[in-house]
């Protein structure tokens, strides 16, 4: 049996996963980087060191007796696939990951962060294989791109930016909004918690800001606090600010369907594993009205993972060797 190994060092994960030839994961280890109560978030140095130290600690969890069936590896190794894209983060995973392949002879694969993602939203929605163009949705606490995604040649996808944040990615909103409540960083699963205990339907308004080709939450992240001064209950604020990035996104998707004739939907990253996003969108764009099919990553898939990237390791070996 071939396996295939991916590894990600992203802002706030490390990662390492091992899937088979029909992707079926055979490990998914990952450690969330510690980040100090009250902080907002890591500084990349700091990232650095603790990707270091959390790499030894994942690569003894990995499966006994996978050494020698290991086809291929892959790497997160920039930001996106387009040139320039860097960050520091990532040559935590790449030195590891030439060390070994250097090591051991097995071929390795640079790919970015962002396709690991799409690759990894596909695990269960392997009909977006077949399509050759799709949008994608990437929401995360450092990126917030629509996305329009086409079946690649060389690569897996060719990917082109159709909309883009301006100014705050989706999950800095979440986090930021979460830290001034009390919340510890990263915010979204407490806020979501927080915003769960509303039971009312209607909620104070945060407007959404979209444009031609790009979209902002500093305004929403503005006013957020401005209720928060003004004495409305958290949980209204919280449920207000998902729906303030769901009404942003279903603007943004519809516009894109609009201009592309492309119906199919694919939604990943952190921000997008939210229950109260998920929902809205589906009632919204899922609608006969509008008629776009969403394909959401499986929630444990949504957050940072290297599972995407060894899939990606499978499907680019094997389709050379076809």
């Amino acid at each position: 049996m071939k396996l295939y190994l991916g590894i990600d060092t992203s802002a706030y994960t490390t990662s390492i996963a091992v899937v088979d030839a029909d992707y079926n994961i055979i490990s998914d280890s990952r450690k969330v980087l510690e980040v100090r109560p009250g902080e907002k978030g890591l500084q990349q140095s700091e990232a650095l060191f603790l990707h270091w130290r959390n790499l030894p600690f994942l690569f003894a969890q990995l499966p006994a007796g996978i050494n020698g069936k290991v086809a291929a590896m892959a790497v997160s190794a920039f930001p996106r696939n387009i040139e320039g894209s860097y960050m520091p983060v990532f040559t935590a995973g790449l030195s590891q990951a030439q060390v070994l392949s250097h090591y051991t002879a097995v071929p390795l694969l640079r790919l970015s962060h962002q396709e690991g993602h799409i690759m990894a939203g596909i695990k269960g929605n392997e009909e977006l294989l077949s399509e050759t163009a799709f949008i994608a949705c990437h929401f995360s606490g450092g990126t917030s791109e629509v996305l329009l995604v086409k079946q690649g040649k060389e690569k897996a996808f060719d990917i082109d930016i159709a909309m883009a944040g301006s100014d705050l990615h989706a999950g800095q909103l979440v986090d930021r909004v979460g830290v001034a409540l009390g919340l510890s960083f990263p915010a979204g699963k407490l806020l979501e918690a927080m915003a769960d205990k509303w039971e009312r339907e209607s909620m104070p308004a945060i407007p959404s800001a979209v444009k031609e080709d790009s979209f902002s939450f500093s305004g929403a992240e503005t006013r957020a606090r401005q209720l928060l001064q003004q004495g409305e209950a958290p949980e209204a604020v919280a449920g207000a600010v998902f729906r303030t990035i769901a009404n942003t996104l279903e603007k943004c998707l519809r516009r894109q369907a609009e201009k592309s004739g492309l119906k199919e939907v694919l939604l990943v990253g952190g921000v997008m594993a939210n229950r109260l996003i998920r929902q809205r969108l589906r009632e919204r764009l899922e609608h006969p009205a509008v008629g776009l099919k969403l394909y959401f990553a499986a929630p444990g898939l949504s957050t940072d993972n290297a599972v995407g990237i060894a899939m990606l390791a499978a499907y680019l070996s094997q389709r050379e060797s076809n």
